[in-house]
């Protein structure tokens, strides 16, 4: 029975769909990792994929773990040191009233976040600061703030090549030089950006026409959330230097957040152990849990036939096989997540030798398309358990519904412009 098993391709890709819609809907209230994890050992124990595989499954993901904890140390670090509370009064008090104002102010912030930390350091780091500007500013419904944290994770996160980890999984060695970078993806940025904001505000706006409080006390800063915000600064100086030089960027992340958090803990009453049980330490078995079921896949020989169908569209004609390829990645995210995704894509683009417009739609797709739904990246999932630390809830339909209108229109100009700046 386990040979014949091991022997279908279906069984595989069974249990790697039970174990994605087992991280969409949560059953039970059971938290992701769970999902994630059980359909990795149901594969190792049916004999779908031999254990010293998924072991090397597991180990692909190091820097990716190694990134995680970097951030979320940081995260922690800030909001035990109050400097969440303390950007969050100093942001009501810039918007003046004006909900607006203030829904702006969040988007350019996690613009810049996402640019220059990655799209998940937005979801683990500014979700909770924007949830503190909700409280501070009296807002009515924090919703549409925090639901900024995480759409412009997602459409800001190929601004730069370190915005997502995403990024680096496509083109792995062969990373164009930041100044390459560029203006290959400027304009295409600035489009799902643009496009992005435009639609959330259009959906939002009946929430954003109440008034936030304008006589907002601003707490003072102690000495370790200073040097909180000076460990954040440090991360971002030190991912632009290893994306410069072409380097891993998960070790630096966290030899950064291990420094930042000596130093504050030297200011700081607070001990290590507090900071350490606040970390959503979860992240990491689901992590583990989808490069597993990537590996299974991989057996099964999807990279070479895709590769092939995406060799064949490319010989017909290179403009569909742009449109084609980053639809097609945009949608698939939604259905796998977006970090196994953007693994089989980087292998299919390796394998399939692909003209630059095709592998900008392939990272477009893979970067843009999760703004779909929940399950989309990496980054909304961090998001959404987040959300649930500050005690709000979005459901996977309500996030679709909004997804529905958000991803497709930024979608569409990004890939547009690509065919501009080529």
């Amino acid at each position: 029975m386990l040979a014949t098993l091991a022997a279908s391709p279906w069984s595989t890709w069974g249990i790697a769909a039970a174990a994605t819609a087992g991280v969409i809907l949560r059953p039970f209230g059971w938290p992701e990792f769970v999902w994630a994890a059980a359909g990795a050992i149901l594969l190792v124990l049916l004999g779908l994929l031999p254990w010293p595989e998924a072991l090397a499954g597991v180990a692909r993901g190091t820097d990716v773990y190694l990134f995680l904890v970097g951030m979320m140390l940081l995260a922690e670090l800030a909001r035990q040191e109050g400097l969440f509370d303390w950007l969050a009064a100093r942001a009501a008090r810039l918007a003046k009233g004006s909900a607006t104002r203030l829904f702006t102010l969040v988007f350019a912030v996690g613009t810049l976040v996402t640019a220059f930390l990655s799209n998940d350091a937005t979801a683990v780091v500014l979700t909770p600061a924007v949830a503190a500007v909700a409280r501070a500013a009296k807002a009515q419904n924090p919703l549409p703030y925090l639901l900024v944290c995480a759409f412009i994770a997602n459409a800001a996160s190929f601004v730069l090549p370190i915005s997502n980890p995403a990024n680096l999984v496509i083109y792995g060695r062969q990373m164009p030089p930041l100044l390459d970078w560029l203006p290959r993806y400027a304009l295409p940025s600035l489009a799902a950006i643009l496009a992005t904001y435009a639609v959330l505000w259009l959906t939002q706006r009946q929430a954003l026409r109440a008034p936030v409080a304008t006589d907002i006390a601003v707490p003072t800063l102690s000495p370790g959330g200073r040097m909180a915000a000076l460990g954040i600064l440090g991360t971002a100086a030190v991912l632009l230097t290893a994306s410069a030089l072409g380097a891993d960027l998960g070790l630096p992340t966290f030899l950064a957040g291990l420094a930042a958090a000596g130093l504050v803990l030297l200011r700081s009453d607070c001990g290590p152990l507090t900071v350490l049980r606040g970390i959503a330490w979860g992240v990491l078995p689901l992590v583990a849990g989808l490069f597993v079921l990537v590996e299974a896949l991989q057996r099964t020989g999807v990279t070479a036939v895709l590769a092939g169908l995406l060799q064949d569209l490319v010989r017909h004609s290179v403009t569909e096989a742009t449109w084609i390829a980053g639809g097609a990645l945009a949608i698939g995210t939604n259905l796998v997540n977006n970090l196994p995704a953007g693994l089989v894509a980087g292998r299919v683009v390796e394998l399939a030798q692909v003209p630059e417009p095709v592998r900008a739609a392939v990272l477009i797709g893979v970067d843009l398309g999760p703004n779909l739904s929940v399950t989309g990246s990496l980054a909304t999932i961090l998001w959404l358990i987040a959300l649930r630390r500050e005690g709000v809830v979005v459901t996977a339909w309500q996030f679709l519904k909004l997804g529905a209108l958000v991803m497709p229109p930024a979608l569409i100009l990004a890939i547009a412009a690509v065919f501009l700046g080529a």
